[in-house]
């Protein structure tokens, strides 16, 4: 089996990209692949079980296969001197060219390619030729559930993330407060948040609001899909691997298909900036919960979505990713 390595990027405050990468090293140390994280500072505190190596020093050899994340093209270097295998995990397609020096083309570089979803790796293989293999992130769904009781809808909370595009956030709220002046609405900001208190604010608000773009395999939609929000907004393209419309008039980028996947509407998804349009869905998801089938038919398809980015799944791709190395 390959000895694989996989570099963990120095960031001030833990992103959700480093998080999905701690939990492909873990995979691979299940699996009995991972030869150890790499690490140019400090290693991640809540990381600490993990095989954490200094990455100037550590004992990569000819024949290993180095993992490092989109917009850390430098970190390539370890591997190249080793004579590794080079691989680089994209987790958002807008940032694939991101500390790559003008007038190199990944064509010209020894590289393979890993993508987060089913979007990112149709875009690699649009702009490189490379199709890459897919590994999706995992949500805890021991964390991320429903509640035991959905809450009332008057006044009707909705979460949304202020760093996930304010301003669209804001133009969200106006038009509805605007076009619905005998509505009720509370606007919960997820943000500071621990990821159990993450889920508690989910589960405390029958929707939420997605404004991220760009995106990868975005987790907040997809961790309100768990947690049995309806959820309006846009995909960030790559929300795209699991978001299927409610209702027909979806926007999908010129060219790009949708895989098949068993579940069937899981929210009222918009063309991305499409501020209006997320408006107008959010009182077509206000109202659908006034109506008890259309809104438990809606919550089935998140919970069958949600159930497909659990561990186990993610085990199944980064297995068969490895075997294809």
């Amino acid at each position: 089996m390959k000895r694989v390595w996989v570099f963990v990027p120095p960031r001030p405050v833990v992103s959700g990209g480093m998080r999905v990468l701690v939990q492909v090293a873990r995979q691979l140390r299940a699996q009995g692949a991972l030869a150890g994280v790499l690490c140019w500072e400090e290693p991640l505190a809540e990381a600490s079980d993990l095989p954490w190596q200094a990455a100037r020093s550590a004992p990569l050899a000819a024949g290993d296969v180095l993992v490092v994340p989109e917009g850390w093209p430098g970190a390539l270097t370890l591997g190249v001197r080793a004579g590794c295998r080079l691989v680089v995990y994209c987790q958002n397609w807008a940032y694939l060219f991101h500390g790559l020096a003008e007038g190199v083309r990944w064509q010209d570089l020894p590289v393979e390619f890993l993508a987060v979803s089913q979007p990112v790796a149709w875009y690699i293989e649009q702009v490189t030729g490379k199709a890459p293999a897919v590994v999706r992130p995992a949500i805890d769904r021991s964390r991320f559930h429903p509640p035991a009781a959905f809450p009332v809808p008057h006044p009707l909370r909705v979460a949304f993330m202020p760093r996930k595009n304010k301003a669209m956030a804001e133009g969200v709220r106006r038009i509805v407060a605007e076009r619905n002046p005998h509505l009720a609405w509370q606007w919960i900001p997820i943000h500071g948040l621990d990821p159990a208190g993450v889920a508690d604010a989910l589960r405390s608000c029958p929707i939420f609001l997605a404004t991220g773009f760009p995106e990868g395999c975005p987790l907040p939609p997809l961790e309100a899909l768990a947690c049995g929000c309806l959820v309006v907004g846009t995909t960030g393209f790559g929300g795209w691997d699991y978001a299927r419309p409610v209702e027909p008039e979806g926007m999908l980028p010129q060219g790009f298909s949708l895989r098949p996947v068993p579940w069937g509407g899981n929210g009222w998804w918009v063309a991305d900036g499409d501020m209006l349009g997320a408006a107008l869905a959010l009182e077509r998801a206000a109202a659908c919960l006034e109506g008890t089938d259309a809104c438990q038919q809606v919550r089935a398809a998140a919970w069958e979505t949600a159930a497909a980015y659990d561990a186990d799944h993610q085990a199944a791709e980064v297995a068969a990713w490895v075997r294809g190395l």
